[in-house]
């Protein structure tokens, strides 16, 4: 019996690792568009808004998962970025506010679909669009990057 429990449990475990290793991944995202420019300026970073509906959007989740939820983009992200994510959810609840100023912010910035990554320097000038794309956290810096390279 102790040995089918220990099986069990076993099997239980390995089955939360992939979650335990998606959720090592910790970034500072920002939902204050106006506090994260003051630190983008103060830090001479550029900043990525993520324009996102995180719990029903599947390209949205993907670009979550294989590419801000990765250490290597974390890495570049701390070094290079201010993060701000303007989510609209559909189960998951945010405050009105909140909300509001995600939506007036789309229509800032002409949002058409999810997700929508704009990249701005520190007076707000658009570098640059990007939405999900293949090839991991490597191809996306590097397009990050061909987009920062607009802000020198």
């Amino acid at each position: 019996m102790t040995k089918y429990i220990a099986i069990v449990w076993l099997a239980i475990l390995a089955g939360c690792m992939p979650s335990l290793q998606e959720t090592g991944v910790k970034l500072a995202w920002q939902n204050n568009l106006p506090e994260a420019r003051s630190q983008a300026q103060a830090e001479n970073k550029v900043l990525l808004l993520n324009f996102t509906g995180s719990d029903w959007c599947p390209w949205c989740v993907k670009l979550s998962k294989e590419i801000f939820n990765t250490p290597e983009f974390a890495a570049f992200a701390e070094t290079n970025l201010v993060l701000v994510e303007l989510d609209f959810p559909r189960r998951k609840s945010i405050s009105r506010e909140q909300g509001q100023a995600n939506r007036d912010l789309a229509k800032r910035f002409d949002i058409q679909g999810f997700p929508t990554v704009v990249l701005l320097d520190g007076q707000d000038r658009e570098l640059g669009r990007l939405g999900y794309q293949r090839g991991g956290p490597k191809a996306f810096i590097a397009a990050v990057e061909k987009l920062r390279a607009r802000d020198r």
